[in-house]
Formats: structure tokens, C-alpha cells, sequence
């Protein structure tokens, strides 16, 4: 299949016609709240092990990093307060957005595929049921909801890690590493990465739902969909991680030691 500007252009423009039209069918249309308990406790399902399994690791490998770094640098003492900021600030939500993207946004578009190819999308909407009210907005807000509260898990097991090997594996002090939280971190770190973990599940099942509901060609269609919904999802979340971080630099100044 051949490119042109038309085809280029079209894609991007209907992803954010998508985004537009869902953000406002979850104020405007009645919310399918069953349908939204359901879809949390699946997304839970299939992201909750690989969190865990991911997240420890995550903090382990940043706190050995940190650790050896604020060694050479003479600043063992902020090896506690480092670690922080790495794991809460860019670690938690970037672990938070793959996990999500990888596996609730794939699973999101393989439903909403398979749902195309065997036509239910058409025949909803030719009794009039907006799909995207039943069907997509429930999914968009329970992956929001499951995406901060995986944030919450990285972060505390984050922590913990970082915490285990600072002073536990390379003999910090623990006074030290507690009390360096407030020399460099913030309150505010914590609601920006909260913030952040909330807007990649809502871009994350937008982009997984716009793939499906374009799925074409069968079976394999719907599998060539799964795969360009996670490429342009991991695409999109790391370019919104950039803005939104210097966008936070910037209305927010990181305290002075």
C-alpha cells in the first residue's frame, strides 16, 4: 500500500478526533459503571504480575546506579533523596506506561478488533448505541484508575529496592537516606508522576481502542493492529513524558540545597 500526504495526515488526524470525541463522552454520556468495574478488575489481572515482576528490579538497578554515582561524587548522604527522584519522577510513570501500553492497551485493542471483524461494532450502531460510550469511555477511565495505581506499587517497591540496596547491600546510612527525601524531593514529584501515570493509561487505551475499532483483513488484521498500538503508544507516552517534564521544570523549580 502505497503512502501519500492524504493517508499520513488522516491517521493522526482521526487518532485525535478519537481522543477528542472519548474525553467528551466520559462527562456527557450516561457512565457504564458495571462495565468499568469489569474492565479495571481484567486490566488488573493482566498487569498486576508483570508490575511486581518489573518493579523490583527497576528500583534495584537505579539504587546501584545512584548509589555508585553519589559515591564517586563525595554525596553518599543524598543517595536516599537521588533514588527518590529517579524512581517517583521518571522510573514509576515510564514502568507505569509500558506495563499499560504493553499489556492492557494491546489487550484493549485485540477486544475492540475482534469486535470489528465480526461486525458487533456496525450492528451497535445501527441500533443506535454509540460504541464509543459503552464501550470505549468505561475502558479509557478504568485504565486511568489502574495505571495511578500501578504508579503507586513501582513507586513504593521503588523505594523499598532503593532502600535494601543503599543501605542494606552497600552499607549506607539509613538516617541518611530517609532523611535526604526532603532535600531534593517534594510533595509536588509525587503528584506530577501521579499525573503522569494518569495521562498515559488515558492516551494508552485511546490509542489501543482507535487501533481496534480500524482493524481490517481478518484475524491477521487485528493482529498487525495490536502491534502498531503498542509501537505508537510507547512513541506517543515517551514524547508526553518529555513535554510534560519540562513543562513541570518549568512551573515548578526544583528546591535549592
Amino acid at each position: 500500500m502505497a503512502f501519500t500526504a492524504a493517508s499520513v495526515i488522516r491517521g493522526p488526524g482521526e487518532l485525535a478526533v478519537m481522543v477528542v470525541e472519548v474525553t467528551k463522552r466520559i462527562f456527557t454520556t450516561p457512565f457504564q459503571f458495571r462495565e468499568f468495574i469489569e474492565q479495571a478488575w481484567f486490566i488488573t489481572s493482566v498487569t498486576l504480575m508483570p508490575t511486581i515482576l518489573v518493579s523490583i528490579p527497576f528500583g534495584a538497578v537505579i539504587s546501584l546506579q545512584v548509589g555508585n554515582l553519589t559515591g564517586q561524587l563525595g554525596a553518599q548522604s543524598f543517595a536516599g533523596a537521588t533514588a527518590v527522584l529517579a524512581v517517583v519522577r521518571e522510573a514509576a510513570p515510564i514502568a507505569a506506561a509500558l506495563i499499560i501500553a504493553g499489556a492492557a492497551g494491546s489487550a484493549i485493542c485485540s477486544d475492540m478488533g475482534a469486535r470489528k471483524i465480526r461486525e458487533e461494532i456496525d450492528a451497535m450502531e445501527v441500533l443506535g448505541v454509540d460504541p464509543l460510550a459503552r464501550l470505549i469511555a468505561p475502558r479509557v477511565v478504568a485504565t486511568m484508575f489502574v495505571a495511578v495505581m500501578i504508579n503507586g506499587i513501582v513507586i513504593g517497591a521503588g523505594i523499598g529496592g532503593g532502600y535494601f540496596f543503599t543501605v542494606i547491600v552497600q552499607g549506607g546510612s539509613a538516617g541518611a537516606f530517609l532523611s535526604s527525601f526532603t532535600a531534593l524531593a517534594s510533595i509536588n514529584d509525587l503528584y506530577i508522576s501521579m499525573v503522569k501515570a494518569f495521562v498515559f493509561g488515558w492516551l494508552a487505551a485511546i490509542v489501543g481502542a482507535y487501533k481496534g475499532l480500524n482493524a481490517g483483513g481478518g484475524p491477521s488484521g487485528v493482529g498487525r493492529a495490536v502491534n502498531e498500538s503498542v509501537i505508537v503508544a510507547f512513541m506517543l507516552l515517551f514524547f508526553l513524558n518529555a513535554v510534560i517534564t519540562a513543562i513541570y521544570f518549568q512551573v515548578v523549580p526544583p528546591p535549592g540545597l
